[in-house]
C-alpha cells in the first residue's frame, strides 16, 4: 500500500506539468508557423515583383527589337532600290556600248551623265572610302573630257566601276580608313557589313560606328556603352578570324 501511494504521488505532478505546458507549446508552434508563413509570403511577393519587372524588361526589349527590325527592313529596301538603280545603269551602258557605232563625241554626254549619277550615289550614300570611290569617277570624267581615254573604253571602265559598287554591297570585311571624328581626321580600322553597317576601332582602343542621321548623311561616333564596345570588339575578332557569316548582336546605327 505504501509503495502504490508513492507512485501515484509521483505521477500526478508530471501530468499536471504536461497539462500546464501543452497550451504554451501549441501557441509557440502556431506562432512559429505564422512567422514561417509570413516569411514565405514575403518571398513569394518579392519573386512576383521580380517576375513582373523582368516581364516589363522583356516587353520593352521586344518593342525595341521590333523597332530596330523595322529600321533595318527600311534600310534593306533602300539598299535593294539602290542596287537595282545601279544595275539599270549597267544595262543602259550595255545598250550604249552596243550602239557605239556613233561617234565618240556622241557617247561622251551619255557617259558623263551616268558617271554624274554614280558620283551622286556615292556622295550621298554609305560612308565607306568615299573619297577613293569618288576620285575614281572624277579621274575617269577628267580623262573623258580631256580626251585622254577613248569613249568606247570609258564605257567598259564605267561599267566596271558600277559593278564594283554592287559587289561592295555584298561584302563583309575589315579595312583601314580615315574618318572625321570629333572634328579631326583619324585613321581607324573599319568593320564593314555590306553597305548598311560600318563600325570602327581607333588605335587607342576606342570603338564606334557610322550613325545614320535623321536629316540625311552619316556621322562617326564613339560608343560609350560598355556592352556595345564589347559587341563591336567581338565583331572585329570574328572578321579577323574570317568568320563573315553567323549571328552577331550589334548596336543599331540606324536608331535615331
Amino acid at each position: 500500500m505504501h509503495n502504490d501511494y508513492s507512485q501515484k504521488i509521483t505521477v500526478i505532478p508530471v501530468l499536471v506539468l504536461l497539462m500546464l505546458f501543452s497550451p504554451w507549446v501549441a501557441a509557440s508552434s502556431i506562432e512559429n508557423l505564422a512567422r514561417s508563413l509570413a516569411k514565405i509570403r514575403g518571398e513569394v511577393e518579392t519573386l512576383q515583383s521580380q517576375l513582373d519587372i523582368e516581364k516589363e524588361k522583356h516587353t520593352s526589349r521586344m518593342t525595341a527589337l521590333n523597332s530596330q527590325l523595322a529600321d533595318l527592313s527600311v534600310e534593306e529596301r533602300r539598299q535593294k532600290l539602290s542596287i537595282e538603280k545601279l544595275q539599270h545603269s549597267i544595262e543602259k551602258l550595255g545598250v550604249t556600248a552596243k550602239q557605239a557605232e556613233q561617234s565618240g563625241e556622241g557617247l561622251k554626254p551619255l557617259l558623263l551623265a551616268a558617271l554624274g549619277e554614280y558620283k551622286y550615289h556615292i556622295q550621298t550614300g554609305f560612308p565607306f572610302k568615299m573619297d577613293d570611290r569618288v576620285k575614281a569617277i572624277t579621274d575617269l570624267e577628267n580623262n573623258l573630257i580631256n580626251q585622254q581615254v577613248d569613249p568606247n573604253k570609258a564605257v567598259n571602265q564605267t561599267w566596271s566601276l558600277i559593278e564594283d559598287e554592287i559587289r561592295l554591297s555584298k561584302e563583309n570585311g575589315i579595312y583601314q580608313q580615315t574618318i572625321l571624328l570629333n572634328g579631326e581626321k583619324v585613321l581607324v580600322d573599319i568593320a564593314k557589313l555590306g553597305t548598311v553597317f560600318l563600325f570602327f576601332q581607333t588605335k587607342d582602343n576606342q570603338s564606334g560606328m557610322a550613325k545614320k542621321l535623321a536629316a540625311g548623311g552619316w556621322k562617326f561616333e564613339i560608343v560609350s556603352d560598355a556592352g556595345d564596345r564589347e559587341r563591336i570588339r567581338s565583331l572585329f575578332d570574328s572578321l579577323k578570324k574570317q568568320i563573315r557569316q553567323g549571328y552577331f548582336e550589334l548596336p543599331n546605327p540606324l536608331k535615331q
